[in-house]
């Protein structure tokens, strides 16, 4: 979901690991050349939907790379077993209360820009959960957290290790 974690949580297990740390959503501005609300402007969700599942679809075989997804990558059918092909799934489940929080200040989230955008992200949460749960190998509540915390539990529960130096 957004405001979960992800980029953050992602960037931080990636650097752990000496992977490299990829953005769905960065893929597509990348590919674009235009932002996510101009997107959402021009083509309406589905157009942003359809470029999320070509990034991911392109994205397929990338190995050492952490990848955050928009969280509604999901809501493809197409994506969803594609998300479990490509790698371990990690859920950053967060509170209604939280992603609030997280991003009530944030004018580049279309879905947002709703009169009551707390009761939106509930409505979100409620639809998007059972489908998270339905392809996650891994659920991290992130709520207040560190970041360095549940990057180690994503590790121990992924048995991931960072590269040994050689001297």
């Amino acid at each position: 979901m957004m405001g979960a974690g992800k980029s953050t949580v992602g960037k931080a297990l990636a650097k752990f690991l000496g992977w490299d740390f990829c953005d769905i959503d960065h893929m597509v501005e990348k590919s674009t050349g235009v932002s996510i609300p101009t997107i959402f402007e021009i083509e309406g969700e589905d157009g942003f939907r359809k470029r999320e599942t070509t990034a991911l679809e392109n994205f397929e075989g990338a190995t050492h790379c952490v990848l955050a997804t928009g969280g509604g990558i999901v809501l493809a059918p197409k994506n969803r077993p594609l998300l479990k092909k490509t790698g371990k799934v990690v859920f950053l489940k967060a509170s209604a209360h939280d992603v609030y929080q997280r991003t009530r200040l944030d004018r580049n989230r279309p879905l947002l820009q709703d009169p009551d955008p707390h009761k939106k992200i509930r409505e979100l949460l409620a639809f998007r959960t059972p489908l998270y749960k339905g392809i996650a190998d891994l659920t991290i509540e992130t709520g207040r957290q560190p970041v360095h915390t549940i990057v180690q539990k994503i590790c121990t529960a992924l048995h991931l290790q960072p590269p040994t130096l050689h001297p």
